[in-house]
């Protein structure tokens, strides 16, 4: 099995939630040696107790602590304790990334932030995550920064109140630009042989992921409304459709040739020549009567049926699935991660790389979430050196929490 790309890197991740663990994840599962710092004082991350009333409640391995801890150590200890600090500070020269998701000011009480750290290591990369950026001390909270940005305002069906996604999707989009900015501290540490700071806010990230939503108001000077699925620049494209056989459909009609061949799939080819339809600006302009004609037109005939007539033209569309249709997909089978825990458990989790490289395989499956404090003393050995007898006076003294050491 291939050791990743990124083997022979070591993070230390001083992130909780989904963000910065999902950052985590995705150096893991290239090769990186992630070691996950767990507050003793709150038992580790929160994520441990979210659960489904369907879980578990024995395990402190949640469905959703999992979606982003595969392939990570845990090491639990007190920050705030003196000795707890020290450890963090003598190991921190044999680490090359940190991840952190404190608010702003918190590091610094902490001396876990880039001035106290960066010292101790010249060529360490301290990427920190934040809710509104370092000059705002507010903390950052998915449901909440999508409000703000505006996608709950636009989210939803015309007329509804505003729904929030149902995916914590700043925390996601914040992740992924942090895992740009990583990835070129990489790079630069190459040539420069330093490290560096790089700060991503979920706000940022949300605001710039508003792509065509903000251009529509800065350009176009008109606010986004809520739509549904439709498109506020392309008819028919999102629409949500019934079937005959109470299924549901999606198109995404991007263009006037592809419009015509829906309407001969459809066995409507006079709608193509109808200048109201003529063209997508006309289509747009006439939106509701489209619209109209085609939920008709579309609800007379069964999805399946539907969707294979509409290969043959190659026109856009797909059903709608729920997630057990989603993971049956034949795309979706290799993102699934799958091994058999300690106690004898099926576990299973979704790929944190969704890109190809030629030369490179990504399909080694990471070792499952660990448990709170797992790897404390085997990581403290290993890296520090520390005793048998050294690790238990810090158990004893309620620094750490080794889970082979209760």
């Amino acid at each position: 099995m291939s050791k990743g790309i990124l083997s022979g890197i070591r993070v230390l991740e001083l992130a909780n939630v989904l963000a910065g663990p999902g950052v985590g994840a995705m150096l893991a599962e290239l090769g990186a040696e992630v070691i996950k710092i767990e507050n003793l004082l709150t038992s580790g991350d929160v994520t441990r107790t979210w659960k489904l009333p369907s879980e578990d409640p024995s395990t402190d391995i949640s469905a959703y602590f999992s979606c982003v801890n595969w392939g990570k150590k845990s090491v639990a200890l007190d920050l705030i304790h003196p000795e707890g600090l020290n450890l963090i500070h003598a190991s921190i020269k044999y680490f090359d990334i940190v991840l952190a998701s404190y608010k702003p000011g918190d590091a610094e009480k902490l001396k876990v932030d880039y001035a106290n750290l960066q010292p101790l290591n010249p060529r360490l990369i301290y990427a920190h995550l934040t809710g509104y950026g370092l000059e705002n001390k507010r903390a950052g909270y998915d449901a909440i920064i999508q409000a703000e940005t505006g996608f709950t305002f636009i989210n939803g069906e015309a007329g509804c109140r505003p729904v929030k996604m149902p995916v914590a999707l700043m925390d996601i989009l914040a992740g992924h630009h942090l895992k740009e900015a990583i990835l070129l501290a990489l790079y630069q540490r190459e040539r420069t042989g330093l490290g560096t700071f790089t700060d991503v806010s979920l706000f940022r990230s949300g605001v710039t992921s508003l792509a065509n939503q903000a251009t529509n108001w800065l350009v176009g000077n008109c606010i986004p409304q809520a739509m549904g699925s439709d498109h506020p620049n392309i008819v028919p494209y999102g629409t949500v459709y019934d079937t005959l056989d109470k299924k549901h459909l999606v198109l995404a009609i991007g263009t006037d040739s592809q419009f015509r061949d829906l309407c001969k799939v459809l066995e409507a080819e006079h709608l193509a020549t109808d200048d109201r339809y003529i063209n997508n600006l006309s289509r747009v302009q006439n939106r509701e009567s489209l619209q109209s004609t085609l939920k008709n037109l579309i609800k007379m005939q069964e999805r399946d049926t539907l969707l294979e007539k509409l290969e043959k033209y190659k026109i856009p569309a797909g059903g709608v699935f729920n997630m057990k249709e989603v993971f049956e997909q034949p795309e979706a089978q290799p993102l699934i991660h799958s091994k058999t825990t300690d106690e004898g458990n099926q576990l299973k989790g979704v790929s944190a790389i969704a890109f190809s490289m030629k030369g490179h395989t990504f399909a080694n499956v990471p070792e499952i979430p660990p448990h709170y404090g797992q790897h404390t003393a085997g990581f403290l050995a290993e890296v520090l050196g520390l005793s048998e007898k050294e690790i238990q006076s810090l158990i004893e003294k309620n620094v750490i929490y080794d889970r082979n050491n209760p």
